[in-house]
């Protein structure tokens, strides 16, 4: 894949992101862990093992993707130069079967390309953004800081890849051309130029070729020959000498256009892996990351097991009771396969969302909601969660999504379910989802589970059912 190592960066300061909400003790055994594993199966705990070792802890695949804007303006990039290679050829070959196509005015666009492939190429390496107006119009949010240090590159590469679209067009309508029309080309200069001057830098510039095309290189006779002055109104010249130009003209395009814009597109693609392979390497993430594998955890000398001891889980929070809610929403497939009556009473229409569902779906599952919310006079929707899994940076992205679309009064209520519906999550679970609702700073967002709600508040509910 050609965009791997930028792919790999951007998951990578991703998923940095996201276990910043995560307890340094829980990141610090996950990973140790992780080195151990590799350490037995006789691999290299690199970045791509990790990435695809934390995918399958969270049950998470990678749907969103960052290039995907990128991809459409390299595209954009290749129409604009499709278009204008074709038009600019047309006109630098237009021959009305008056005065000839002067050699010169092609040469001089020919160095005008070479100019601009040059600047593009050394804009990107000096990391200057000419572009960046353009950039905030398409771009539709903000890029990550990993990103940022690639976007001159990333620029770079779609304008190499318009400026090459723009040379194949242009070499294209050059031979079609050539074909269907008797073109007839000339040369001339305001300057007080000599044939031999003239005939010396056409000699240069067919150096590249004057071996594998004898054909293209221009001869001394066919310059002196081709020679047109603005005021003539006849020439002696033989007309079968003006279409000789076009083998020179190809390869000049060719040499000069076509091939820097490949080599520079070529050169702009491994100079963005390698600068994004740097990127990971210095990442602040990386480096901690490879503490945490390095260092063994701390052993408290405990015999028993402590796979449920949380350090500092303490919270002022507490279990409220389960709200009549609105609207209910499975986070990753969670309470499957069945939920308890305390949670399903009504007639809601179970929604899902998180886990394998792409974001477009997250966006729709709010939406669809927030219909169901605005028309409650006390609206309040429950998020069923697994409560031995940590909460994810996802489902906190997906919370404040959702507390900024509905109604400002919305309970939200986290339920964490047990392995078994009829069973209440231990204390440890329990301290982690009630640490995580205290983070958020919002009173609207309670943890409860299905034991919390009382009996009498139970029954009551079934009664305004069957009322209903």
């Amino acid at each position: 894949m050609p965009d791997s190592a930028i792919r790999r960066l951007l998951e990578f300061d991703n998923q940095v992101q996201r276990d910043r909400d995560q307890n340094p003790v829980f990141l610090h055994r996950r990973d140790r862990r992780f080195a151990l594993d590799c350490h037995k199966q006789g691999v290299n705990p690199d970045p791509d093992r990790w990435l695809e070792h934390v995918r399958r802890l969270s049950n998470r695949a990678s749907t969103n993707d960052p290039l995907k804007p990128w991809r459409r303006m390299t595209t954009g990039f290749a129409l604009a130069g499709l278009v204008a290679g074709t038009l600019a050829m047309l006109g630098l070959l237009f021959y009305d079967g008056g005065q000839q196509i002067n050699l010169t005015v092609i040469l001089a666009f020919v160095l005008l390309q070479c100019i601009l492939a040059v600047v593009t190429t050394a804009q990107a390496v000096a990391g200057w953004q000419p572009w960046r107006w353009l950039l905030r119009k398409l771009l539709a949010s903000r890029p990550s800081s990993a990103l940022q240090t690639l976007q001159p590159l990333l620029m770079a590469r779609a304008a190499h890849a318009g400026g090459l679209v723009f040379g194949i067009a242009g070499l294209i309508t050059l031979l079609v051309l050539v074909v269907i029309q008797d073109l007839a080309f000339g040369w001339s200069t305001t300057l007080n130029t000599g044939t031999d001057s003239y005939y010396r830098l056409l000699a240069t510039i067919a150096t590249p070729w004057q071996h594998l095309w004898p054909a293209a290189m221009p001869e001394r006779e066919l310059v002196d020959a081709t020679r047109f002055f603005r005021s003539e109104s006849s020439t002696n010249t033989d007309p079968a000498l003006w279409g000789s130009w076009w083998p020179f003209v190809t390869m000049t395009w060719i040499t000069y256009v076509v091939l820097p814009r490949l080599a520079l597109l070529m050169l702009t693609i491994v100079h963005t892996q390698l600068r994004a392979r740097k990127a990971l390497q210095a990442h602040h993430g990386w480096i901690a990351l490879q503490y945490r594998m390095e260092t063994p955890t701390v052993d408290t000398g405990n015999r028993h097991n402590d796979a449920a001891d949380q350090p500092d889980t303490t919270t002022s929070a507490r279990l409220q009771p389960l709200p009549k809610a609105q609207a209910i929403i499975r986070w990753a497939e969670a309470g499957k396969p069945a939920l308890p009556r305390a949670i399903i009473a009504g007639d809601q229409e179970l929604l899902a969302a998180g886990g394998s569902a792409s974001l477009e779906h997250d966006h729709h599952i709010v939406k669809q909601a927030n219909q169901q919310l605005t028309r409650a006079l006390t609206p309040a929707a429950i998020i069923i969660t697994r409560s031995w899994e940590p909460p994810t940076g996802e489902l906190a992205d997906f919370l404040q999504q959702a507390r900024d679309a509905w109604p400002k009064h919305t309970t939200i209520a986290l339920v964490p379910m047990a392995p078994q519906p009829d069973q209440s999550p231990p204390d440890h679970q329990l301290s982690q989802w009630l640490r995580f609702a205290e983070r958020t700073g919002d009173e609207r967002m309670v943890v409860s589970t299905p034991m919390t709600t009382p009996p009498d508040i139970l029954m009551h509910r079934a009664l305004q059912d069957e009322d209903e």
